[in-house]
């Protein structure tokens, strides 16, 4: 059983991280901590845990934390954790530049801690198994990506998240699908973007191999046009990936990937490193296309 903290207080900490620990069969959530005292009492309270005051304290209680906070404080966090020799559950991005990736990917390593980014379309069983059984066979000479939703608009759970407004579908949802095309189609070489209308951002990527792929994202779609897809083509002709947004069993298989990698000692391959390839490939298209924050 593996002792948890929650590292953050917002609608995400509690419907999906603290909520999946609590349910978890090899999960114990055992403390929550915030960066506002108030709201991580109360949220605390409805789990029926101990709030912190300090993040030191509930390190000193836990065998891991599972982070949920705006990516630029989670990089900060998780390196403190990391260093503390605690294991780490993430939330993608893993951080909002290269240089707060590669951090916390090599304090993970230096400290020989277990973590997992919790890219939810990656820990869909679905979407496992389809890039098994279904992609690896095969060779693609492509793909394409849609994710467009209205997730800032006024009566989302997500719409006062301030990262998400200042930085936008870029960095919120094309890790999502560039997480599971990289495995797909091979590491990305090179990146190409540009903005659309509000938020919406188009990336291309070349893959290793020569293979080529691309994202459309946006966060401010008007809710008649939402859609969420992702195909190859290739020999094989062309297959659609079977992928849904509920997050309930896949953060459970999150929870389980990182019990697996403390108790085996073998590194998940959604891992920090990981995390930190997908941000550096995000963050070449945020440079080239100069997408305003």
């Amino acid at each position: 059983m593996l002792r948890f903290g929650v590292l953050g207080t917002g609608y995400w900490a509690d419907v999906c991280h603290a909520t999946g620990l609590a349910a978890h069969p090899d999960a114990e959530l055992v403390g929550i901590w915030g960066r506002d005292p108030a709201k991580a009492a109360a949220l605390a309270a409805r789990h029926e845990v101990a709030a912190e005051a300090e993040l030191e304290a509930l390190l000193e209680k836990v065998d891991a934390v599972s982070v949920a906070v705006p990516p630029d404080v989670q990089a900060e966090l998780a390196v403190r954790a990391a260093e503390a020799e605690r294991h780490l559950l993430l939330e993608k991005p893993l951080a909002l530049s290269t240089d707060a990736a590669d951090r916390v990917a090599e304090t993970v390593a230096d400290a020989g801690v277990a973590s997992v980014v919790f890219f939810l379309l990656r820990f869909r069983d679905e979407t496992e198994t389809w890039l098994s059984d279904v992609v690896g066979p095969s060779t693609w000479d492509g793909g394409s990506a849609l994710f467009l939703n209205s997730a800032l608009a006024p009566e989302s759970p997500f719409s006062h998240s301030r990262w998400r407004h200042e930085h936008g579908a870029l960095w919120d949802l094309v890790p999502h699908h560039a997480a599971v095309l990289i495995p797909a189609l091979g590491p990305v070489e090179d990146v190409l973007a540009a903005r659309g209308p509000r938020d919406t951002v188009h990336v291309v990527f070349r893959h290793a191999g020569g293979a080529v792929s691309d994202i459309t994202a946006s966060l401010t779609t008007p809710a008649a046009a939402g859609r969420l897809r992702l195909e190859l083509w290739g020999e094989a002709g062309f297959v659609e990936a079977p992928l849904d947004l509920d997050y309930r069993a896949p953060y459970a298989r999150a929870v389980s990937a990182l019990v697996s990698a403390v108790e085996t000692s073998v590194p998940d391959p959604r891992d920090a490193a990981f995390g930190a390839e997908v941000v550096r490939v995000v963050a070449a298209a945020e440079r080239f296309a100069r997408v305003p924050a």
